[in-house]
């Protein structure tokens, strides 16, 4: 269910719609594996210490995890911005929902 190397991100940093907002930005493209596959790129640049990546990382995968069902064939990369560190765990959770339901929604189209 993951993501691994430059030739699973390439075509989604190429060719992926993206989400922005709430210090995260999500690239999505359709797939043909069946199932969906998340990556993750949290920069050091955003936050420092290895704890506070980790911890937004699991809370990242938590939420994927929970919606993967709803998601259908499709490689989703999320990226951290700059405004993350001044996100609590509550407003991550409910920026992450917000993005999932924008890739179910262009996901049926």
């Amino acid at each position: 269910m993951r993501l691994s190397g430059p030739s699973q991100y390439g075509p989604v940093f190429k060719n992926g719609t993206h989400t922005g907002g709430g210090g995260l930005t999500v690239l999505f493209v359709k797939n043909s594996v069946g199932h969906p596959r998340l990556g993750l790129a949290i920069a050091k640049k955003h936050i420092k210490f290895a704890t506070g990546r980790n911890k937004i990382k699991r809370i990242i995968r938590a939420s994927f995890q929970a919606r993967q069902s709803q998601l259908g064939s499709v490689d989703v990369v999320v990226l951290s911005r700059k405004e993350i560190t001044k996100r609590s765990a509550a407003q991550l959770q409910s920026t992450l929902d917000k993005h999932w339901q924008t890739v179910i929604t262009q996901w049926e189209k």
